[in-house]
């Protein structure tokens, strides 16, 4: 059977701003939502999902879609993912990347009757490619130098197929991430500053800001992925992320753990997201996470508790998690916990 890791994250509490409605007047706006009846500030699924990738990117892992901090865009090694759509034909044997893998891409192209890719010509390059080839000796066809030009006429082979027929190929992303919720509700906080130099009459803005924590949840099984052994690399960027969206454009916000319970099952369901709320005396608790472990939803042997400090949850939640013999421990320990149980139901090694 299957496992299934899933994860819920409660941020450090923080001043976040500028994850981003529309604006309004000069006014820049939180995204909001009704939640259990009260307004709550909440960040994208999205945007945690860039934050995981680019995290991979300055990891040195290999992603497909690379963020150029120069440019403030995106630049794609592969943007027809060959090794996926085709997986027996010019793709075969190249490498597959992690964000590809992980959270899935969506590829649909309109027919495109002269194979141009938007005017690189790849007919014109295919057949430069070609003319090469032909001038070339058995021999040198047989070296590895004729091997790769080969390789690289037959991935410009499949480009223009996909471009000339028109194409919808998808993976669904395997790590799926919930949208974050505030935990307090939004008072309507507001800053109103003004930009340097020169004044005009939009020189005065405002900015909503919410001093909250925030709570996500992940799903990911890791025998879905292609490279199973990927999952670990989801369990270190969860671990350790940072900047998400635009919560750091006006103010740096952690979005790292302040306290996390993971969930490592034969269960399909995570039964566990949302599960964070805030105390009368401002700690955290997890009082319908422990109500499911109490009624026998949830095996208390799956979860393992990562927190902070000893005083991140308040002193009846850890009095609950010692009464079910769930061990707190620090954040980091908590994944380097999960990712020895990964290693060994999955049979990864290390």
């Amino acid at each position: 059977m299957s496992k299934h890791l899933f994860g819920l994250v409660v941020t450090p509490h923080g001043t976040a701003a500028n994850n981003r409605g529309e604006n309004e007047g000069n006014i820049t706006t939180l995204q909001k939502l009704l939640w259990n009846g009260e307004m709550h500030t909440t960040v994208s699924a999205e945007a945690i999902r860039w934050a995981l990738r680019y995290f991979w990117q300055r990891s040195g892992i290999n992603v497909n879609r690379k963020w150029n901090d120069d440019t403030n865009d995106h630049e794609w090694v592969d943007k027809l993912w060959l090794p996926w759509t085709d997986p027996d034909g010019a793709g075969k044997g190249q490498e597959t990347f992690i964000d590809d893998d992980m959270l899935g891409f969506m590829l649909a192209e309109a027919a495109d009757s002269d194979g141009s890719d938007t005017g690189d010509g790849l007919k014109k390059q295919k057949k430069e490619l070609d003319d090469r080839y032909k001038t070339l000796s058995k021999d040198e066809q047989k070296a590895e130098s004729g091997k790769e030009l080969k390789k690289q006429i037959k991935a410009l082979d499949e480009k223009i197929r996909l471009l000339s027929k028109g194409t919808c190929d998808k993976r669904r992303g395997v790590l799926e991430v919930s949208r974050a919720i505030s935990l307090s509700p939004f008072a309507g906080d507001i800053t109103f500053n003004a930009k340097s130099g020169e004044k005009s009459n939009t020189s005065l803005y405002g900015t909503e800001i919410h001093a909250t924590r925030y709570q996500y949840g992940f799903a990911l099984t890791p025998e879905a992925l292609r490279v199973p052994s990927r999952a670990l690399n989801a369990v270190d960027a969860v671990t350790s992320l940072s900047e998400v969206a635009g919560n750091h454009s006006r103010f740096l916000y952690d979005f790292s753990p302040d306290a996390v319970i993971y969930r490592w099952t034969d269960d399909f369901a995570p039964r566990m997201l949302y599960g964070f709320a805030v105390a009368d005396d401002q700690h955290i608790t997890l009082p319908e996470v422990l109500g499911r472990i109490e009624y026998g939803d949830i095996d208390p042997k799956d979860i393992i508790v990562g927190a902070s400090t000893a005083t991140t949850f308040n002193a009846e939640t850890m009095g609950n998690f010692e009464t079910l013999g769930i061990k707190v421990q620090g954040v980091k320990a908590a994944a380097q916990e999960l990712k020895a149980r990964m290693r060994v139901d999955l049979k990864l090694g290390g």
